[in-house]
């Protein structure tokens, strides 16, 4: 069997060829190449990031290459991903919402763009395997591929992958669901592998997200929840939910302020108490349901709305085709639109949409 292995340059995606090559499949390597150049090179080169420039990623998904003597590609999803996820990330940020580009980067380009651009340059293979810590079970009562947590909990990245559909889900391998971040970094130590001690990429991208958005300056009022102008800013895309360092603020609070609403249409920005970050319930658009059949009533779960969130006990209602309402037991602090709500029962990965 052929398996393509989606290599990034760092120690998981290559622990990861290199347990299905010790498996006995014929593996083939293949890295994305996203960086576009009219984007500014972040300045802080020593972090490393999924976004920037990708001479010394190429160099050591080659040296992986050479090392586990496999053959690799570097093939050129640039447009695609410039009109899926950094279209999508000026957008949401354009509307006063905060996005999670790691969501759409892995439904429709690491797990679509990529295997089909592998396709379309000849290559064949009969899976796709990628480094992610999470894992893939078929359950047959449902007659379903479902979504699972992976072993290790504190290196789960299922809350990136909740949008994978059933297709993906048939095609797809993760060799390290099992493993602990520990013994992937044993395995490579042990077997002498060029990249074993390479960073984790830490972000998205490491230099100022402006230089994504290239926005122009557009000034507008921080107001606290009664309409009283508090301070000016110089543009909503440069503030989150939750923000409380760097508002700008003149003194004569008693209470630290923090930003709980942005209101894109009218150019303003909302602070108030962390009492006022609480909410008890969210709303989902482009909902999925990519591990069981769309329920057709309400049903209980747990809610993740950021990766490092705690999963919280709510009721989810379906509403029309892609739309749901969630109702937390107990209130949840920054809720924030544009990111994502992720559904789960114990290990399965129901679905999830955005906030």
């Amino acid at each position: 069997m052929k398996i393509l292995v989606g290599l990034s340059g760092g120690v998981d995606s290559a622990i990861t060829a290199y347990l299905l090559k010790e498996q006995g499949y014929e593996v083939i390597g293949a890295m994305m190449s996203i960086w576009d150049d009219s984007i500014p090179a972040p300045k802080n080169k020593d972090v490393d990031a999924c976004l920037g420039p990708e001479d010394k990623d190429i160099e050591a998904v080659h040296k992986t290459a050479d090392f586990l003597k496999i053959p690799v590609h570097i093939l050129d999803c640039r447009e695609e991903y410039k009109k899926v996820v950094i279209e999508n990330f000026r957008n949401e940020y354009k509307e006063g919402r905060t996005p999670n580009p790691c969501v759409w980067c892995n439904a429709y380009i690491k797990f679509g763009v990529l295997p089909l651009t592998a396709r379309k340059n000849g290559i064949t293979f009969n899976k796709f395997a990628t480094g992610h810590y999470a894992n893939v079970i078929f359950n047959n009562s449902l007659n379903m591929y479902q979504l699972c947590k992976a072993k290790d909990a504190g290196k789960d990245q299922t809350y990136f992958l909740y949008r994978l559909n059933q297709k993906i889900l048939s095609e797809t391998i993760f060799p390290l669901g099992e493993l602990k971040k520990e013994q992937v970094r044993e395995i490579a130590k042990k077997i002498q592998l060029p990249v074993a001690e390479k960073p984790d990429s830490q972000d998205f991208y490491c230099g100022d997200y402006n230089d994504i958005l290239q926005f122009p300056s557009n000034p507008g009022d921080i107001m606290d929840k009664t309409g009283k102008v508090l301070g000016k800013h110089t543009g909503i895309w440069n503030y989150t939910i939750g923000k409380r360092k760097g508002l700008g603020l003149s003194g004569g609070t008693k209470e630290p302020l923090y930003v709980i609403n942005i209101l894109a249409k009218q150019n303003v920005v909302i602070v108030g108490t962390k009492e006022d970050l609480y909410s008890s319930s969210l709303t989902a658009r482009k909902v999925t349901w990519g591990s069981i059949p769309v329920p057709k009533k309400s049903i209980e779960a747990s809610v993740k709305i950021r990766q490092q969130h705690s999963p919280a006990k709510a009721v989810i209602t379906p509403i029309g085709i892609d739309r749901a309402k969630v109702e937390f037991e107990e209130p949840q602090m920054s809720i924030t639109a544009g990111q994502s709500a992720v559904f789960y029962k114990d290990n399965i990965v129901l679905g999830g949409g955005i906030i």
